[in-house]
């Protein structure tokens, strides 16, 4: 080694929470890694909040600071909620890709780097320079780096250690942090176990060859309680991400059928579903592209069976024509929108915020749906088979909303008991009543009973035309009205059923504030954590997290008139007001600071970051506090 650490202490020294990061080129298993060591710390009590690192090609070039693929783990003695602030230990594969993640803020003066030393020695110059110099700067901007024959370890087991390094990395950072080693080499063996012997072996060994590396080399030696009461409940949780949740959520929501084209960050929910559907009846439609993946499911719904489509932002912008169809025609219609950067390809492996207007607005004609954003893993199960209650009742799509956080996210969560309500009730194929129509609409609340094609006397002409109830193309004046607020009746009669949303952070829901955040989606646990910080040092401050959006929840407008100031914080695009040629006529708010704003004349002000990041709590906290100082100056 290049400079020389101390022998590992014996007695490990008791942290109440760590941010660790795997950094690596694309292929080198860093993500892996990653999702291993959480789901270790998820199994031994531990609050677990996991982001995966992911470069935005394919097969980006080796050794760039695009290239950076990898995992952050925050694990601690509470329940995370959030990514937290600066890294307090990272391993890289090499050098070069820890510059993005430097120029992301990832890292802290006193940041442990623990580095692969092997550039070192490269036959080429030019990467010896490279490694020497990143290095030398790495330790003058205050990073503390240890360098490590870590291939040259690995090399001792397997041929090619790019193959296996990151088994060697969860050895060493599973000793660091005091973990399970059974319970890791557990994991490896699940993980491998479908490749049988030969390679569960050597990554088992390479597992304990890191493990020994960092007890016999390495001087730190860390222990992270479990939380209070997790032992409890250890056996009763689930250790996921957003979309293995959202799969979950499609089976106990007693759907047979995902429509699906393939598209990041949505696409691991099919690929876990394509694993495990069958077993419980259900299959994956792979489409030739997004409108048919949609049409697909349009069909199999008006055929009585009530299907889910799961994209991203680029996806439904090519859905738009069939989601008008099915607010049009009446139809259930599940679809998760996993959301990422835009606009066009963006940043497709990044989170934003950015599909809220378009969800809302997207479709031609005046097309009312029912639109729902979870903010936590354990809702994108839940929210599923909500949307497939709904859908049904009111006839009508219902969007999901989640992002790339939730997606790839992985926590540990209550494992939930499976309960009859969420399953759909049997295709019925009873005798129909002829002398209903088909849209026999109500006139209070737009809704309507529902005949399923195969029902005796139950058939009926699906179009997309302005129809009558009885489904009759109508082009007349009076029936295209009629239709439409009937449809518009539906949105504001589920509203009616809804509760006003709880405000985080205060002693009563009547109380009174300087201000209140208003938000949605992934960004829940980032707000809260400040919002307690800042109520900890007297700060008139609370939040409000939605989760309906169309409808909105009720009770909103009273509740703005309680603080002297209410804003959004949100992940898509905004004006900074004193940015060059912005003007408070000309500048453009975040989704859900214009949805509020137009729906309550209210003057709702609005803080927004497109980093392509989740939100961090400390430039959350950094930005209410300027914004508390304004409003009492």
């Amino acid at each position: 080694m290049n400079d020389q650490v101390t022998k590992a202490q014996q007695k490990p020294q008791q942290l109440e929470e760590h941010i660790v990061e795997i950094v690596s080129d694309s292929g080198e298993g860093a993500q892996k890694c990653g999702q291993t060591f959480g789901a270790i710390g998820g199994k031994m009590g531990n609050g677990i909040w996991t982001v995966e690192i992911i470069p935005a090609e394919i097969q980006p070039p080796a050794r760039t600071p695009a290239g950076g693929s990898g995992n952050r783990i925050r694990v601690g003695s509470k329940i995370m909620t959030n990514m937290g602030n600066e890294a307090d230990l990272v391993v890289g594969f090499n050098e070069q890709v820890l510059y993005a993640r430097i120029a992301n803020g990832a890292y802290k003066e006193g940041t442990i780097v623990l580095l692969e030393n092997k550039w070192a020695t490269d036959p080429q110059e030019k990467i010896r320079e490279e490694y020497a110099f990143a290095v030398d700067e790495f330790r003058k901007n205050g990073l503390i780096v240890h360098e490590l024959p870590m291939e040259e370890q690995c090399l001792k087991i397997v041929s090619n250690a790019r193959k296996g390094k990151n088994m060697f990395v969860l050895g060493m950072l599973c000793r660091i942090y005091n973990r399970d080693a059974e319970l890791g080499l557990n994991e490896i063996y699940n993980t491998f176990k479908h490749k049988g012997d030969k390679i569960v072996k050597p990554n088992q060994d390479l597992f304990n060859a890191g493990y020994q590396f960092a007890k016999d080399n390495l001087e730190y030696f860390y222990d992270i309680p479990p939380y209070e009461g997790s032992q409890e409940v250890l056996k009763d949780i689930v250790v996921t991400n957003g979309n293995t949740a959202v799969g979950l959520g499609v089976m106990a929501a007693g759907m047979e059928m995902i429509s699906m084209y393939p598209i990041t960050p949505a696409t691991s929910a099919s690929h876990y579903a394509a694993e495990v559907f069958h077993d419980v009846g259900g299959f994956i439609h792979q489409a030739e592209d997004e409108i048919a993946a949609i049409g697909f499911a349009i069909g199999a719904s008006f055929a009585g069976k009530t299907a889910c489509t799961i994209t991203s932002g680029p996806g439904m912008a090519l859905k738009t024509e069939m989601i008008g169809l099915a607010v049009m025609a009446e139809v259930p219609l599940v679809i998760v929108d996993v959301q990422r950067g835009g606009p066009s390809t963006g940043l497709p492996t990044k989170v934003e915020q950015s599909d809220l207007l378009a969800s809302l607005y997207g479709e031609p004609g005046d097309a009312p749906k029912i639109v729902i954003a979870a903010a936590t893993i354990p809702e994108c199960f839940e929210f599923v088979i909500m949307a497939r209650k709904l859908a049904e009742e009111f006839r009508t799509p219902v969007i999901m909303l989640t992002d790339a956080n939730l997606a790839t996210g992985v926590q540990p969560w209550i494992r939930p008991e499976i309960k009859e309500e969420w399953f759909s009730d049997p295709v019925d194929q009873s005798q129909w009543n002829k002398d209903i129509p088909a849209y026999d609409w109500d006139e209070k609340t737009g809704l309507s009973q529902r005949p399923i094609p195969g029902q005796p006397d139950g058939m009926y002409v699906l179009t997309g035309l302005s129809h009558t109830e009885r489904s009759k193309v109508s082009y007349n004046s009076e029936t295209n009205q009629i239709t439409s607020q009937h449809r518009s009746r539906k949105i504001a009669a589920l509203q009616s059923t809804l509760k006003p949303p709880v405000i985080h952070g205060v002693a009563s829901q009547e109380e009174e504030g300087d201000l209140l955040v208003v938000a949605w989606g992934s960004t829940i646990g980032a707000i809260e954590e400040s919002i307690n910080v800042l109520r900890e040092q007297g700060k008139k401050i609370a939040s409000v997290h939605l989760r309906f959006m169309s409808p909105l929840e009720p009770g909103l407008k009273e509740m703005f008139t309680r603080y002297k100031k209410v804003m959004t914080v949100e992940i898509n695009y905004s004006d900074d007001l004193n940015a060059p040629m912005i003007t408070s006529e000309n500048r453009r708010y975040a989704q859900l600071a214009n949805v509020l704003r137009a729906q309550f004349a209210v003057d709702i002000d609005c803080w927004s970051v497109v980093y392509g990041h989740p939100l961090q709590p400390g430039m959350v906290i950094e930005e209410l506090s300027k914004r508390l100082d304004a409003v009492n100056a």
